[in-house]
């Protein structure tokens, strides 16, 4: 998996950031999103990352996943 992939959510994940329903459970199991970062290091230092992958689904919600709640949809080459 590499950055501009198109992914889908394959499990269910439940966030609370979700901009229309901000503090309240929402599930994002299906939602359809591109890999725009995979997070390997922070100001210049390598990290190990729980949810390295993050995900832009729409112009104001992303969300860091991790490998297994990800599914490949198609690949940018």
């Amino acid at each position: 998996m590499k950055v501009g992939d198109r992914v889908c959510i394959k499990n269910s994940v439940v966030v609370y950031h979700h901009p229309q329903n901000r503090s309240q459970p929402f599930d994002i199991k299906g939602m359809e999103g591109e890999v725009v970062a995979i997070v390997h290091e922070w100001h210049g230092r390598p990290v190990s990352a729980n949810w390295p992958i993050l995900v832009q689904f729409d112009k104001k919600f992303r969300a860091h996943l991790k490998e297994d709640e990800v599914e490949l949809i198609s690949s940018e080459v």
